[in-house]
């Protein structure tokens, strides 16, 4: 496997990351099968391992903290902060109060005495970024951590942090892990183009946009999978099911799966370190291993772009970001009574 370096960090990475989010109750409830795929790729040479306190409420990083030992030195370990890790609503967020909790409880679960990669979940409205950064920066010190992350953040967000650690002469986010694959192309637009421009590396999540890509989700056909029973709108979506109509026959008449022309695709943007691989079984690593040598030409990235344009996004993928301007109605419409005074 031919490794990339993780932005400027000088850190070598594979272009595949695993994903351990369905490693625990949420995914694949058996630790020892979710250890043995984890083993299997290390074995195959992926050395980039992602997690997050949230997935499963810390069993993935517990299940990742297993399956490292022995071979914690030669894997550069990813994990993340924000999520709710509890009911106590200070269990949460990128305040310097649970930030310097959770990263202890996450190198307890994880069974190591550092984070190579420790990244910000989402962006938190509530937190001043030179809060979050100062804090994060004294882990980097300490030893605790090595370099930082933060994950699907807006390109504003970006570049504000990215000035915030200049002006205070703190540490500032070397990756930026946002969502990516042939249906969501979005980044091409903006986030891309600045994380190149700040040198940070980016490892994006969901290739194979939720299961999308994998060629079991059809028009007019009911899926039988693990991810057909979550009520996410996007299965349903007609012009995202239409794509992928357009799609199936183009990596047939290439000679390879649905899934390898995804994964062939997520890393072939030059702005792009690592795709995350998100397998619950062996099964489903195995046929992802099995493409990771492909490499698409010119001609097939360009019916790839006549199908889906680039910078565009077909539908919406259920898991994308929205911030409080978009979620708040309050934050988006005056009130009445400031409508008619106008």
């Amino acid at each position: 496997m031919r490794y990339r370096t993780l932005g400027r960090t000088g850190i070598q990475v594979s272009p595949y990351c695993l994903g351990a989010m369905m490693f625990g109750a949420i995914g694949n409830p058996d630790h020892d099968d979710s250890v043995r795929i984890i083993h299997r790729a290390l074995d195959a040479g992926i050395n980039f391992v992602d997690t997050a306190d949230v997935y499963s409420r810390g069993e993935s990083e517990e299940i990742v903290g297993k399956a490292l030992r022995g071979r914690r030195d030669s894997v550069v370990l990813a994990t993340k902060v924000n999520g709710a890790m509890g009911e106590d609503p200070n269990q949460r967020g990128t305040s310097r109060r649970w930030i310097m909790t959770e990263v202890e409880n996450s190198l307890r679960r994880l069974g190591t005495d550092h984070i190579d990669l420790y990244q910000v979940h989402r962006l938190d409205p509530t937190v001043d970024i030179e809060e979050t950064l100062s804090a994060l920066t004294d882990l980097v010190r300490s030893g605790k951590v090595r370099v930082l992350g933060s994950s699907t953040f807006p390109a504003s967000a970006i570049v504000e942090a990215q000035w915030a650690a200049e002006r205070r002469g703190l540490e500032r986010y070397r990756t930026e892990q946002p969502p990516y694959s042939i249906l969501d192309r979005g980044i091409e637009r903006e986030i891309l183009p600045v994380t190149q421009r700040y040198g940070m590396g980016t490892l994006v999540w969901s290739p194979l946009a939720q299961g999308m890509l994998t060629g079991r989700f059809r028009k007019g056909q009911r899926a039988d999978t693990h991810r057909a029973a979550l009520p996410f709108e996007h299965y349903r979506d007609e012009r995202r099911l239409d794509a992928v109509e357009r799609l199936i026959p183009l990596a047939d008449k290439a000679g390879m799966k649905l899934t390898h022309l995804a994964m062939a695709f997520a890393v072939a943007h030059p702005g792009v370190t690592s795709a995350i691989i998100g397998p619950r079984t062996m099964e489903q690593l195995d046929d992802l291993l099995a493409g990771a040598d492909i490499t698409l030409d010119d001609a097939i990235l360009d019916e790839i772009d006549a199908i889906v344009p680039p910078g565009t996004d077909v539908g919406r993928l259920d898991m994308a970001y929205d911030p409080p301007e978009i979620q708040r109605v309050d934050l988006r419409r005056r009130t009445f009574d400031d409508r008619a005074a106008a």
